[in-house]
Formats: structure tokens, C-alpha cells, sequence
């Protein structure tokens, strides 16, 4: 039987619960209290300008955004691919996606500057814009997954849950792929303008995702006392190991496909040798902590017996990635516009000069409310349903997962 202190049984006692709650719900309380401000002084508030327009509330954002829907991959695996072991863990993985796309998405509409335009972007669509695809996208992730779920959970209905699981898995792709291209189509930024931003982003989706889905999987198994069995541990944390190697060579790729060009010479050394606070954020921050401190964690002897090395290999993967939306939103926009690829132009207005961005209170409060909402529908969510993977472990002896 559960503990008392656990949050997605009945008869538990629900003073963590309301702990839990409470918590998120400051931060969710914070992030409106920085909105209305934001609303009522300006943007002036912030570290944006005319030259970097996509702030840290930004990273917040797409990184939900992606990581959402690389989450769902935990029960495309189960559902798409008959892996038994992800299918107990897949009404877990829709939940997690539909909280964290909120969460993402809220932060976005909150920091669009005239949010009450919202209704404009939901009901006129320029189908030459990815940003309007993406609008159609992610309404349609919440649609196709809210319906997964129903599936799921409703034993009527578990038939169809193998088909709407593929359609899910296909629809998640494809916003990912929009999500990508809202930079790899911007062809004025030579830091962004890339058709390998799409698969990229797919990719570090997968180790995002992942990597959210095990923390949060961890805390759920302690909270009600109980461990993670050492076979499903191992399974999931060599999988999250090939997701990381697998962005890291899709980032080595990626610079070494721009170092070819010699027209994106002066990016490359401006992120890779030059760029200050983007430099050490993408080699300290995306590379080590993001990638190869998680990887030497998870392949480690002691990795296969330990659930603490394999969160704190998880914890790094989200750090990791928040420090590569970093680099590529904001140090994408601080490298100067070339207006005239080619030709030598001139004028008083920031030619050539490497722009600036310093972050202020204001943006981390916007950006930590998506993750207060994520957190306050995840606890919620654990609380009225039962979310707990339940495992058949003889089913799991002849899963070659």
C-alpha cells in the first residue's frame, strides 16, 4: 500500500498536496504580477530592444515547447512501437506533454506585448507563415493528445488508443519540425538560417523530454515509497544516453556544416571563440553540463544500480538545454543583421555591432510561470487520476525493449 504522503491516492492525507500546490502556485502568482507589469509600463521593463526582440522569456517557452513534445516520445514508444515497458508509462507521458505545452504557450502569449490580439492569430491565418502553422499545430498537439489520453484511460476505447497513439506520435514530429523552422526559415539571421534546425530540434526534443519524464517519474516512485525496478532504470537511462550523444553530433554537425561557408566564418567565431557570455554558456553550459557531464554520469558503472546519478544526469540534459535555447534564440539575435550579403553598407544604426541583452527580474518571473503552470497541472493532474506507472514485469521479461 502507498504511504500517506503520496499525491495520486484517495485516502491519502493531503497536507503535501496542498503544499505542492501552494508552491507552484506562488510562482504562477509571480509571473502575472510580472505580466501586469509588463502590460501596464512597456517592454522598457526589459533587457529586449529593436535589435534582440526574443528575451529569456523566449527560452522559457520554446524549451517547454520542445520538451513537450519530446515527453510524448515516452508513449509514442509504447504505443507506436509495442514497447510494453513505455506503455504503462505512457498516460504519465500525454499528461506531462499537455501541462508543459501550456506552460510554454502561456508564456509566449504573455510576453507577445498585446496578448488580447491573441484571438486575431487563432482566427486569421497567413498559411506563408510557419508561425501561423504552428498556431494550427499546437492546437492540434492538444486535441490529438487529450484524446491519446482518453484512450488510455478509458477501457471502452483501448482499442483505439494504438491509432490515435501513431497519429500523436506523426502530429508531435511535425510540431516539432514547425517549432525548428520558425528559426531555420529565417533567413536574415545567419545564425539560424539552416535546414538542419528542424531535425535538430527533433532530436534534442527526444533528450529533453526524456530527461523531464525521468525526474518527474523519480519523484512520483518516492513520493509513494516505492523504487524504480533496476531493469527499467537501465533501459531508460541508456535511452536518454543515446538521445544526448545523438544532439550532441547533430550540434557538431550544425557548426561544422556553417564552418564550410565562408560567409558564416564571422558567426561561428563569434559563438565558438568570441561572443562573451554566449561563448562560455554554449561550451560550459550546452556542451559540458548539457551533454557531456550527463553522458559520463549515465555510462558510468555505478549509473545501473544508482536512481540519484541518473537524476542528477537528467537535471543537467534540461540545464543543458535551456542553455541552448539561449544561445540559439538570443545569440542568434545578438550577431549583427546582414542586410546585404555581399556588399558593404553603412549607416549609424547598429551596422555591424554586436547587440546587447541583459536579462531582468521581470523576464525571469514571465518565464518561470510556464513552469508553474506546468508544475500546478502536473500535481493537480497526479492527484485526481492515477498517473503511477504500473508495471508487468513478466510482461517486461519478454520485451527485447
Amino acid at each position: 500500500m502507498a504511504n500517506e504522503n503520496c499525491i495520486n491516492q484517495q485516502e491519502c492525507k493531503p497536507t503535501q498536496f496542498w503544499a505542492l500546490l501552494g508552491l507552484g502556485g506562488l510562482v504562477v502568482l509571480s509571473s502575472l504580477y510580472a505580466f501586469f507589469t509588463l502590460e501596464h509600463h512597456g517592454h522598457v521593463l526589459t533587457g529586449m530592444n529593436n535589435q534582440i526582440v526574443w528575451g529569456l522569456p523566449h527560452v522559457f517557452a520554446v524549451f517547454l515547447i520542445v520538451a513537450a513534445s519530446g515527453v510524448l516520445n515516452v508513449a509514442s514508444i509504447g504505443s507506436v512501437f509495442g514497447k510494453k515497458l513505455y506503455k504503462a508509462r505512457a498516460p504519465l507521458s500525454g499528461m506531462l506533454a499537455l501541462s508543459m505545452l501550456a506552460g510554454g504557450l502561456a508564456v509566449l502569449v504573455l510576453d507577445l506585448g498585446r496578448p488580447d490580439r491573441l484571438v486575431v492569430a487563432m482566427t486569421y491565418y497567413n498559411f506563408k507563415s510557419i508561425f501561423a502553422w504552428n498556431m494550427i499545430f499546437y492546437n492540434g498537439f492538444f486535441a490529438i493528445v487529450g484524446l491519446y489520453l482518453i484512450t488510455l484511460m478509458d477501457r471502452n476505447l483501448k482499442s483505439y488508443s494504438t491509432t490515435v497513439g501513431f497519429i500523436a506520435f506523426l502530429w508531435r514530429i511535425a510540431l516539432t519540425t514547425a517549432t525548428g523552422s520558425i528559426f531555420g526559415f529565417l533567413v536574415a539571421r545567419v545564425g539560424y538560417n539552416s535546414a538542419l534546425m528542424a531535425p535538430m530540434f527533433i532530436i534534442m526534443s527526444f533528450a529533453y523530454g526524456l530527461a523531464v519524464f525521468l525526474l518527474v517519474q523519480t519523484v512520483m516512485y518516492k513520493w509513494n515509497n516505492l523504487a524504480l525496478d533496476e531493469r527499467i532504470l537501465i533501459r531508460m537511462k541508456n535511452l536518454l544516453g543515446v538521445f544526448i550523444a545523438a544532439s550532441l553530433y547533430f550540434t557538431v554537425v550544425f557548426h561544422l556544416t556553417n564552418l564550410y561557408f565562408a560567409k558564416q566564418w564571422e558567426f561561428e567565431r563569434f559563438i565558438l571563440l568570441e561572443g562573451g557570455v554566449y561563448t562560455m554558456v554554449f561550451w560550459i553550459g550546452q556542451i559540458i553540463i548539457g551533454g557531456i557531464l550527463p553522458l559520463l554520469l549515465l555510462f558510468s558503472p555505478g549509473a545501473r544500480h544508482s536512481t540519484g546519478m541518473v537524476m542528477v544526469a537528467a537535471l543537467l540534459v534540461i540545464l543543458g538545454g535551456m542553455s541552448q535555447m539561449f544561445v540559439t534564440i538570443v545569440g542568434g539575435q545578438a550577431y549583427p543583421l546582414v542586410l546585404f550579403p555581399g556588399y558593404q553598407e553603412s549607416s549609424t544604426f547598429y551596422d555591424g555591432v554586436i547587440n546587447t541583452y541583459t536579462p531582468t527580474i521581470w523576464e525571469y518571473m514571465l518565464g518561470m510561470g510556464g513552469v508553474g503552470i506546468a508544475f500546478v497541472l502536473t500535481v493537480i493532474a497526479v492527484r485526481a487520476f492515477k498517473f503511477l506507472p504500473q508495471d508487468d514485469f513478466k510482461a517486461l521479461e519478454t520485451d527485447d525493449a
